[in-house]
């Protein structure tokens, strides 16, 4: 290249990022909030990946085989606005000036669904990258599941954008780990190296050999490349395409770049520069233009609309051509790429249900539901299961699973993941694959442990991922491993979280309409499990289908005792999940000695009974009856469906390392004291009238 066309694309490739930079520092003033310091720092990065480098068409955010991007550091939005605006994604300027407002496509982190182009929602420091890791493994399982010789259908790569603080995070260390020891190779991350966060510079509490750390997880490390140097982010891309594994590109960087008076420090981390500082960067950058105006000629060099469009013609010709050897595959990966159900589905789930209830099996409801994955798997090829080291605890896997391993030639096919100990990393993983589609994800644990994932499932529930979260050893129940193992507060807990279903079945049919339900379902799904044997309960035909309700009628007051002339009636309602609902059955016999007509309502899942219509609930919670709840959890919970008259039969403490039966005991956990409590609140329903 001659030094006057060298002097054209430097100047060409400068002119690209102030363009980028300047929509940021224009959008955080706007806003009067917001972190401009990243999009500064970054902008030849994104130049060069986006310019050079990147598979998408900004006509079709949702092309099957485009790279997918992540910015793991989601605070810094405004650069990923500005580079979906400018490459040609329906997002107006107007949405840019309008930059973290109410109802805006902008929101102040990256939100999937709300601004086209955005793969994941990001924010929480780390996750990004770990949803990464979830899209590149789900990448190269389709891969090997539908490529053929001559045809290669699946083909793309993941990119992610992360920083000091996402590399500070525990769950970075998981996802990284886990990606080296699966050699994903079509994954490169560029790591932001400025050595500030919000606090000031790292290097008093960030002094780690980050390019040794992903070294030793067995990641390809590209160290010290200039970030602010187009060519040379583009150079170390290109070594990732050839590395055979995971990629780390050392990005150095000077965060807030072109500010001239707040660069380099963290006062330009997360907040406005401020129009005196505006004024003297644009005078920097010698960039002439109004606030977010960007000349004809930058927009032009930025749109990949035309680029985009010929890369996703050229993918379709050689799908048809795949499709015309292969229809059976070719429309099997069109089905599973749109998330849809096989048609046969709803047969299939009503026989499992059915086969079920026929086998009448009491037996621990993590192994009900390890019978059910095994049915499951017969007629959903997409399922891909794991655990977090449990599998023999969480009984996750079945007849016909295949462990995700790697030879010397890379990862090979499978549809289980042995995630390691790595709670946390596994859940966000999930949830990388379940945004990518092609697949629908499981993964397990023990209850107590859903700690370690939460905020990875809160993410699940706000994006609505198609996730199945299965949880086992759901209580007291458990026995001698004792508290630090006992899952008191985490039903409770987890069902506070908006957006996500919550289950905890009472016997093998429950388990079967949960797993039916949470397949089906468009968002995330928690299955909470027993370690111990459960009792079977008999259902009719309407019962089984109201079990998708979420709370049913299971035992109802008998009918002699509305019957009798001249006779006052007491009535009460106890409601039960879980193991619990067989002590709410064996109270109604001592109830009915004492004048109590008893109602057991089950109640597997509070998130699903919500949901329905008023008059649904009132006819399986009458009002003014009196209720009483039982389960081996938190009592509080359940005041909103007993009221403050009501009772709750729970556990308010920590546990004890005893024998199941023991505890339940001890801590009271027994039919005497649900009759107990049931005769307390009809007394007292009595005195009241």
């Amino acid at each position: 290249m001659s030094a006057v066309a060298e002097s054209v694309t430097a100047s060409v490739t400068r002119s690209m990022a102030d363009a980028l930079r300047m929509l940021a520092i224009d959008a955080v003033e706007a806003a009067k909030s917001g972190h401009p310091g990243m999009p500064l720092g970054m902008a030849e990065i994104a130049v060069a990946l986006w310019d050079r480098h990147l598979k998408h068409n900004p006509r079709n955010p949702a092309w099957p085989d485009r790279d997918r991007f992540i910015l793991s550091n989601g605070h810094g939005s405004m650069l990923l606005y500005g580079l979906l605006h400018l490459t040609g994604y329906d997002l107006p300027i107007d949405e840019l000036k309008r930059f973290r407002q109410m109802h805006s496509r902008t929101p102040g982190h990256p939100e999937v669904g709300v601004t086209p182009g955005v793969e994941t929602t990001t924010g929480p420091l780390g996750q990004g990258l770990a949803n990464g890791v979830g899209m590149a493994l789900a990448e190269a399982l389709l891969a090997r599941e539908f490529n053929r010789p001559g045809h290669r259908i699946v083909d793309h790569r993941t990119y992610v954008f992360a920083g000091d603080g996402c590399l500070m995070e525990g769950i970075s260390h998981e996802a990284a780990s886990l990606a080296g020891t699966l050699k994903l190779d079509k994954l490169t991350v560029l790591y932001d190296d400025n050595g500030i966060s919000i606090d000031g510079h790292v290097q008093q509490w960030f002094a780690d050999d980050t390019p040794a750390r992903f070294a030793a997880y067995g990641w390809h490390v590209v160290r010290e490349v200039d970030g602010h140097d187009v060519d040379a982010v583009d150079r170390a891309l290109q070594a990732a395409h050839t590395a055979g594994r995971p990629t780390l590109i050392c990005c150095k960087t000077v965060i807030g770049q072109g500010s001239p008076s707040k660069a380099g420090t963290h006062d330009v981390h997360g907040a406005p520069l401020g129009a005196d500082e505006i004024a003297q960067t644009r005078r920097a950058l010698g960039w002439p233009h109004p606030p977010f105006e960007i000349p004809a000629e930058i927009r032009g060099r930025w749109d990949a609309s035309a680029r985009g469009h010929a890369a996703e013609a050229d993918w379709s010709e050689r799908f048809n051509a795949y499709r015309k050897h292969y229809p059976l595959d070719a429309a099997e990966f069109e089905r599973r790429m749109q998330g849809k159900l096989p048609a046969h589905w709803h047969d299939a789930a009503r026989a499992m249900v059915r086969d079920t209830d026929c086998a009448g099996e009491s037996i621990a409801t993590r192994k009900a539901s390890q019978q059910a994955i095994a049915a499951l798997a017969r007629n959903l090829p997409e399922l891909l299961g794991g655990s977090a080291d449990l599998t023999g605890s969480n009984l996750t896997d079945w007849k016909g699973a295949v462990d995700v391993r790697t030879d010397h030639s890379g990862l090979q096919g499978g549809n289980y993941v042995h995630y390691g100990v790595r709670e946390f990393g596994m859940s966000a993983v999930m949830n990388g694959i379940a945004l990518h589609r092609g697949y629908l994800p499981f993964g397990g644990t023990f209850l107590t442990f859903s700690d370690y994932s939460r905020n990875a499932l809160r993410m699940a529930a706000l994006m609505k991922t198609r996730a199945i979260f299965v949880f086992t050893h759901d209580s007291i129940g458990l026995g001698e491993d004792g508290p630090t193992h006992q899952a008191v507060e985490h039903a409770a807990s987890l069902r506070l979280i908006p957006g996500l279903d919550v289950w905890r079945p009472c016997d093998t049919v429950e388990t079967a309409q949960a797993w039916a339900c949470a397949v089906e379902r468009d968002g995330p799904t928690c299955l909470l499990l027993s370690r111990q044997n459960l009792p079977f309960a008999t259902r009719t035909a309407e019962q089984i289908a109201a079990i998708r309700s979420g709370g049913y009628v299971l035992r109802d007051w008998p009918a002699e005792s509305a019957q009798v002339p001249g006779a006052r009636v007491v009535r009460v309602v106890l409601i039960a999940t879980g193991s619990e609902v067989a002590l709410a059955l064996a109270a109604i016999a001592p109830l009915a000695a004492a004048g109590i007509a008893a109602r057991v309502v089950s109640m597997p899942s509070t998130t699903a009974f919500d949901r329905q219509a008023p008059a649904w609930r009132d006819a399986v919670l009458p009002p003014g009856v009196p209720r009483v709840a039982i389960e081996a959890g938190v009592s509080a919970f359940w005041r909103q469906y007993v009221g403050l008259d009501g009772g709750v039969v729970g556990i308010d403490s920590f546990g004890e390392s005893a024998p199941a039966a023991a505890l339940f005991e001890h801590f009271k956990l027994t039919t005497q004291a649900l009759v107990d409590e049931a005769r307390r609140v009809t007394h007292v329903a009595h005195v009241v009238r």
